[in-house]
């Protein structure tokens, strides 16, 4: 819109407050403003001379100009927040984040489990949050762990269901974690109650908690329950621990939110933080790009609104550096010149500056990371040349079996994207179809499995896939490849685990790299990568308790004989190999013939 063209409609603009928006030729809306004097604050898009690129091209595509009546400058921008959170205008500043935040909920459930999550059910659930730091709501649910007896598990804990008698305490209830509700042994009222600990907890007022925790230490100590007193005590103490390592400027500051802003020519850095009772329950900056020249009370109002409404905060006073505007009527705008609240708001700036500079240097790594990106790109066109490879090996896949003790065979698989670990897209497989140990049929299992599942779905086939193990291992991958028809499609190699060897599929000889070179390295870390991965798995498997010793299957044996032979002989493999009077040296005459006698059966039998 020119000059020219904005006089011939000005005459219709009121001076009065309210809302402004332009809208392009096509009808779309490109901005939406406030202003106490409507006529005065549009004129001022086409009589000055604006300095700004962005703004000159904003006035250039302005077709048409519509405007609302508010009775006040508040009223303004009430409506000024609202129309710009339905409609997102491309000139408007943009505080919308794709993030999504960890919340704790309380499962909507007899004996309601509490835990983290990012998802939102609707299903009468009470969502608590949502926290800026993972990190908070693990530790925050880690002290509630040590604090507060809860239920883990998954359990229908209706009181039909309990009446049944149907469950037994499991191993949380005989370590304290738990008052055993599955038994009937805590009732709904005692459990709720701590519920409620946990919501004072999680919205920071863990001095209602403790206060309430001493009250029942001293009961307990009252009645000589000294034992049961003192284990209070440690939750008490764990509370107070927690309470002191966080922010806390004054308790007798009560509830508050704190918003400061640094502005730049092309962005805005808000920090955002929740008080409650002294404490910084909640704390986030954003990096907010202005669009035109918005000043520093525009963005940081706007930016309050939508962060309140976000965090539902309920403090009915906001502490800043500047005037700003405020949605609610019942809240009170506080610019503090000293004392603690001073010190609030110098230490929401620090945090702004500082993740200024961090955005800042982030910004200058860009061109680190885009020559470590050039360098990863040379790397795999190297590995291409000496493997000589149709297509660049953009995406590799690496397998690997393995074994405990000599059983219980899993497998594991790595990829490798851009030179990179793309460690979302590992997999482990426990081994399905193959009985005992057979490194072949298992790696033939695998690998149908992977690529079967890769071709249903419609996913893309790696360029270069790795089997670990050498001719063998890669003759048994390669059969898998055949019965889905994608021979030729991708490329298989072998890498034997000794010399580093790399086989192609019918060579006689293999191929060595040279030891030092870029393309060796690239596949030492991969093969290392796929090792780190399977022993991983088979740890976590132990720890589970998932993988069942052998030896504790034989009737009579215990797990106490297994491990201590295992301990002894560190396989299974080995110990069938052992004689009856070798095995009695270990574990005795009796246990040594049954052990003995399952592994060597008389013929016949």
């Amino acid at each position: 819109m020119t000059k020219e063209q904005y006089r011939e409609i000005s005459s219709s603009i009121p001076h009065q407050p309210g809302c402004y928006k332009y809208f392009s030729s096509s009808g779309e809306l490109l901005y939406v403003g406030k202003a106490k004097d409507l006529f005065k604050r549009v004129s001022s898009y086409f009589n000055k001379n604006l300095d700004s690129y962005k703004t000159k091209k904003l006035v250039a595509q302005i077709a048409q100009i519509e405007f609302t009546i508010t009775d006040s400058e508040h009223d303004a921008f009430l409506l000024e927040n609202s129309l710009i959170k339905h409609y997102q205008p491309r000139y408007n500043i943009n505080l919308k984040d794709d993030k999504t935040y960890p919340y704790v909920v309380i499962k909507k459930e007899h004996f309601p489990r509490v835990f983290f999550t990012r998802n939102i059910v609707r299903d009468g659930s009470e969502y608590i949050g949502p926290f800026t730091s993972i990190f908070r709501v693990r530790e925050l649910l880690e002290l509630i762990r040590q604090s507060i007896p809860l239920r883990n598990c998954k359990l229908n804990l209706s009181p039909s269901q309990i009446a049944k008698r149907k469950y037994k305490v499991c191993l949380e209830y005989h370590l304290g974690n738990c008052k055993g509700p599955c038994e009937g042994l805590q009732t709904e009222e005692d459990y709720n109650e701590g519920l409620q600990h946990i919501r004072h907890i999680l919205k920071g007022n863990t001095g209602e908690v403790i206060r309430s925790m001493k009250a029942q230490m001293q009961q307990l100590a009252t009645h000589l329950h000294f034992e049961k007193a003192e284990q209070l005590r440690q939750k008490i103490e764990s509370l107070q621990n927690f309470q002191s390592k966080s922010t806390v400027v004054n308790p007798r500051l009560g509830t508050l939110d704190v918003a400061t802003i640094i502005l730049e020519q092309e962005h805005a850095f808000v920090n955002y933080m929740m008080v409650a009772n002294g404490t910084v329950i909640y704390a986030q900056t954003l990096d907010i790009e202005r669009k035109l020249e918005e000043t520093e009370e525009d963005v940081l109002s706007l930016a309050v609104a939508n962060l309140r409404e976000r965090f539902g905060s309920q403090a009915t006073e906001i502490i800043s550096s500047i005037a700003i505007a405020l949605a609610e009527p019942n809240v009170r705008l506080t610019i503090p010149r000293a004392g603690d609240k001073k010190k609030l708001v110098e230490l929401s700036l620090k945090n702004a500056e500082i993740f200024r500079a961090d955005m800042l240097k982030r910004s200058r790594l860009l061109i680190g990371e885009a020559t470590k990106q050039m360098v990863h790109q040379e790397v795999l066109t190297q590995l291409q040349e000496a493997l000589s490879l149709s297509e660049l090996p953009e995406h590799i896949e690496c397998f690997d079996n393995s074994n405990f003790q000599g059983s219980y065979p899993v497998s594991a698989m790595v990829v490798f994207k851009g030179g990179k670990p793309a460690n979302k897209e590992y997999r482990h497989y426990h081994v399905k179809t193959v009985e005992g140990i057979d490194d072949f049929a298992s790696m033939a299992e695998v690998v149908y499995r992977r690529y079967s599942r890769l071709l249903r779905e419609g996913k893309p086939l790696p360029q270069l896939v790795i089997i670990d193990g050498g001719k063998g291992q890669l003759g048994a991958a390669l059969s898998s490849i055949d019965r889905l028809n994608i021979r030729g499609k991708m490329t298989l190699v072998g890498l034997a685990k000794k010399e580093e060897t790399i086989f192609f599929p019918g060579d006689a000889e293999g191929l060595q790299l040279p030891y030092d070179s870029a393309p060796h390295l690239l596949i030492r870390r991969i093969r290392d990568e796929v090792h780190r991965f399977g022993i991983t798995f088979h740890r976590q498997l132990r720890s589970k308790g998932t993988i069942k010793n052998e030896l504790e299957a034989i009737p009579g044996i215990g797990p106490q004989t297994a491990t201590e032979l295992l301990q002894r002989f560190r396989s299974v493999a080995q110990i069938k190999q052992l004689t009856e009077r070798e095995l009695t040296a270990q574990i005795g005459a009796s246990k040594a013939r049954i052990v003995h006698a399952y592994f060597h059966p008389p013929e016949g039998n």
